[in-house]
């Protein structure tokens, strides 16, 4: 497990979005909200985070009405929950690094159950800045390797400001600047190549290898997190194997 993207490409294997569609559509509109109230406005064309989180939740098949409420709670068209978004640094069994983003109604709540669940999981929250200069914020897509060849997606994304485009398992991984983010996605899209992921995300510069029991625990730490209700997202540098997730 490579950072991010293989976590977020694990989750999809094993099925767990379909299994937990309703946790996944409320961290979808919590961040839907908080992108019309902080981008200044419920227009997705004047809004990059607004037409990014809209885009995430079309991609999990949201119902239009569900997406249009929330962005209506955002603007404060309609009563909604005033959520703060703080992010947590800690590490995990053998000394992984571990970000967490939360956006949450109560932070003292949220805090105290992601600490628990670090020191049940082997792990443990630190201090601010900890971690966080070991993972830079890019802009991300996955594609499908049987959509399009290398040299195709390679020439569309590089020409529209795509830092890199990388291989793994079975997809194109390619990498932006968060500022050329939108426009290498809507160049990829206007070539009518499908995207499975697009995000704005945390990559770490370097991983750290897992094996055996810290492997194992760094699987549930991961997936204790990403279950808890006030975390948005969840990053590490931890490298392990797929092995342990088929057996997780």
């Amino acid at each position: 497990m490579s950072g991010h993207s293989k976590w977020s490409s694990i989750k999809h294997k094993k099925g767990a979005l379909d299994a937990k569609r309703g946790k996944i559509f409320t961290k979808l509109i919590k961040e839907i909200t908080v992108a019309a109230r902080m981008g200044g406005s419920g227009d997705p064309d004047a809004n990059p985070r607004l037409r990014t989180a809209i885009a995430a939740a079309k991609a999990e098949n949201m119902p239009k009405d569900n997406i249009e409420r929330a962005i209506k709670k955002g603007t404060g068209e309609l009563e909604g929950v005033n959520y703060e978004e703080t992010v947590y640094e800690g590490y995990g069994p053998g000394g992984a690094a571990v970000l967490v983003e939360s956006l949450t109604d109560n932070k003292n709540r949220a805090v105290a159950d992601i600490r628990h669940i670090f020191a049940k999981n082997g792990g443990g929250l630190g201090e601010n800045g900890c971690v966080a200069w070991m993972f830079d914020k890019k802009g991300y897509i996955s594609v499908d390797k049987k959509s399009v060849d290398e040299d195709t997606l390679m020439e569309i994304a590089l020409e529209a400001g795509a830092e890199d485009v990388r291989e793994d398992d079975e997809t194109w991984e390619v990498i932006t600047d968060v500022a050329e983010f939108e426009t290498v996605r809507m160049a990829i899209e206007t070539a009518s190549i499908s995207i499975e992921t697009s995000e704005i995300t945390m990559l770490p510069q370097s991983t750290a290898d897992l094996e055996g029991k810290e492997a194992e625990q760094m699987v549930k730490l991961m997936e204790a997190l990403d279950d808890c209700e006030d975390v948005q997202r969840v990053y590490t540098n931890a490298d392990i194997s797929d092995e342990v997730f088929d057996a997780a």
